[in-house]
């Protein structure tokens, strides 16, 4: 495994790692399952099982939406959080499988709760395969990854694979509390929630995909708690910035016509999205711009015109500056929460360099 991630970019370490990371997913949900896999990874079948119906229902949208892209990125700091405390990632590789086969989950599930049409620049799952098959496999997401810790690749004691479970089970169940606090607010006509309100649900939804990321870390190389504590934190925050800094992509590219970004123009906008830029607008815009931007996020019918003046709104009170700045701030303090962790000097420099990509990349 790679430790001078810096000398190559951001751009070029993702690439680097993927094909290992995405062979290590295949080891656990193949591209063709036969027979015998079905039989090893669900257990005898008390009459038949049919490979071709999973295949089909399950297997072929996953690697679908794998397929189109994905940076990966939560898998490769995973390995990078291994090999800065000292351990071996290719020991360690079947479980940088768990947070990225989550997050491919969650995000299937959230484009169908969320009406979405484009997903990596194609058409949602829901879309191309039905909501059945694509709910059905965002679902089996959330639990095919706990098959990696029942196979044990790396011989990890059962206190440990326990206590694996235990933080799994913690960090998911928060992960849907932040989605429904998302929902909720999506079906909501107005602006109604606070910053804070709104932290809290990237706190949830997607932070907790990060915290995994770094409390798996921890637990599978025996770190005290204050220092799986300090590495749930680092991830965490680092999430938040992330959250932010794609629903500052989202305006920035619509401004371009989308392109690169594999999103519609003016998705969020046309979903109805509760950003942290929408909800600083609404707060400090004039009462009249305030009401139209509400107006626009709760249309059913947004037009393209409707979305440029969203964005028009968002842009005259200084929203869309105001949540970069909030990005960066986030960027920093996740790399304060590094100072107290044992890591090798190339490990600490990549993982602060992480915090800068996730807030200043354009795609």
């Amino acid at each position: 495994m790679r430790g001078d991630i810096l000398s190559w970019g951001m751009r070029e370490t993702l690439a680097e790692w993927r094909p290992a990371v995405d062979e290590a997913i295949a080891r656990v949900l193949p591209r063709d399952p036969d027979e015998a896999y079905v039989a090893e990874f669900f257990g005898d079948a008390r009459y038949e099982y049919d490979a071709d119906a999973l295949a089909e229902g399950l297997h072929d949208p996953v690697w679908d939406l794998l397929d189109r892209g994905g940076k990966r990125w939560r898998a490769v700091a995973f390995l990078r959080i291994i090999e800065g405390l000292g351990g071996d990632p290719e020991r360690f590789l079947p479980y940088a499988t768990v947070p990225e086969i989550l997050h491919n989950g969650t995000i299937i599930v959230d484009d169908v709760e969320d009406g979405a049409t484009l997903r990596r620049g194609e058409e949602a799952l829901h879309h191309r395969y039905g909501e059945d098959v694509a709910l059905n496999a965002g679902n089996a997401l959330y639990f095919i990854p706990l098959k990696v810790v029942s196979r044990n690749p790396a011989e990890l004691d059962d206190e440990t694979r326990l206590a694996v479970y235990e933080m799994l089970t913690y960090e998911l169940n928060r992960t849907h509390l932040g989605q429904g606090m998302d929902i909720h607010w999506h079906n909501e006509d107005g602006v109604n929630l606070t910053e804070a309100e709104y932290m809290e649900m990237c706190a949830c939804k997607t932070g907790c995909l990060g915290r995994i990321v770094g409390r798996l870390a921890a637990i599978v190389t025996h770190q005290p708690p204050a220092i799986e504590d300090a590495l749930a934190d680092y991830m965490e925050t680092l999430c938040i910035a992330f959250q932010i800094g794609d629903d500052i992509l989202d305006i920035e590219h619509s401004l371009d016509r989308a392109g690169d970004f594999g999103k519609a123009f003016g998705n969020d906008i046309h979903e109805g999205k509760k950003t942290l830029m929408t909800v600083h607008a609404v707060e400090n815009a004039e009462a009249d711009a305030a009401s139209r931007l509400e107006t626009i996020l709760a249309s059913d019918d947004t037009t393209d015109e409707m979305v440029l003046d969203a964005i028009d709104i968002i842009q005259e009170t200084g929203s869309l500056s105001y949540a970069r700045e909030r990005a960066l701030d986030l960027a920093a303090d996740a790399r304060d929460h590094l100072v107290d962790v044992p890591l090798t000097p190339d490990a600490q420099a990549d993982l602060e360099e992480f915090t800068r990509f996730v807030v200043e990349r354009d795609v």
